[in-house]
């Protein structure tokens, strides 16, 4: 593979997601609300709101945290006398974790949609294929342009969320408990792993649309398993531990290394040219 051209794909790519509007915005739009606003929240309702709940919405809060598996979760929940202490620690290490990975989800399945399908509404594609680049190239530095901006705004609205959350909390906690060590692998693997499947996913969708929003729309559809992920957390059916993470990220990273093998061998430059010239 070229690798100055991988390199040039990927940042002409960058410069054309910062100059559209329908792209960019909801990359910040939504780490700040999911991000930032929901943990920030959830923080500030039970520190100041567990007192005044209804004695019946306190026995299902207790009964929902005796769901929880017992382990090190459950002894370190023993250790904490105030019920606004156990919900902090709980919503915060555990139940933020599936709305945190649909930032990386939604921000690299908004930028992967625009690869292809963007390059068509622009004009550019026709040029882009007639250019003396390899498809494997080509490919990679799409894949580049959307996985790095995916990661990197995932690890910055994560850090200023550690921020917020124990600032908030610290009147409670008096120490950092946010966050704890399944949060390691989570952005350590899971969410570059997710990332690349939702670029892969979104790059073949885009290679076959003619629109972005078309592209952007049925791209959607790779929230649905983060979506099952948060259920399963809100019932206590399913904790993400730090080895429950990392069998999640080695799944992932197992269905990234087969699906990027199947676009690889598939690609042709005859195909893609003939289904995005109009």
């Amino acid at each position: 593979m070229n690798r100055r051209a991988i390199l040039a794909i990927a940042r002409k790519d960058i410069q054309a997601i910062t100059a559209n509007l329908q792209v960019w915005l909801p990359m910040l739009i939504v780490p700040l609300i999911l991000g930032i606003g929901l943990p920030l929240g959830l923080v500030l309702a039970f520190r100041f709101g567990a007192e005044s709940l209804a004695p019946a919405d306190v026995q299902a809060m207790l009964a929902w945290l005796d769901k929880l598996p017992a382990g090190e979760l459950a002894a370190v929940l023993s250790t904490m006398t105030e019920l606004n202490q156990k919900l902090i620690y709980v919503s915060t290490n555990y139940m933020l974790a599936p709305f945190f990975l649909m930032i990386p989800l939604m921000t690299a399945s908004v930028i992967a949609a625009d690869s292809f399908a963007g390059e068509k509404e622009r004009g550019t594609l026709e040029t882009l294929l007639f250019a003396p680049v390899d498809l494997r190239s080509l490919f990679t530095g799409k894949v580049l342009a959307s996985l790095v901006p995916a990661v990197v705004i995932s690890l910055v609205t994560f850090l200023l969320c550690a921020l917020s959350v124990n600032l908030a909390a610290w009147p409670l906690f008096h120490r950092v408990f946010f966050p704890q060590f399944n949060w390691l692998p989570l952005m350590l693997l899971v969410i570059p792993g997710v990332s690349l499947l939702a670029i892969l996913i979104n790059v073949f969708i885009s290679a076959r649309v003619a629109t972005f929003q078309a592209a952007y729309q049925m791209g959607g559809t790779v929230v649905l398993p983060v979506l099952l992920l948060g259920v399963g957390q809100a019932t206590g059916a399913l904790v993400l531990s730090d080895l429950v993470v990392t069998l999640v990220g080695l799944v992932v990273a197992a269905i990234d290394v087969l699906l990027l093998w199947q676009v690889l061998c598939h690609m042709n430059r005859n195909q893609l040219f003939a289904s995005q010239v109009r």
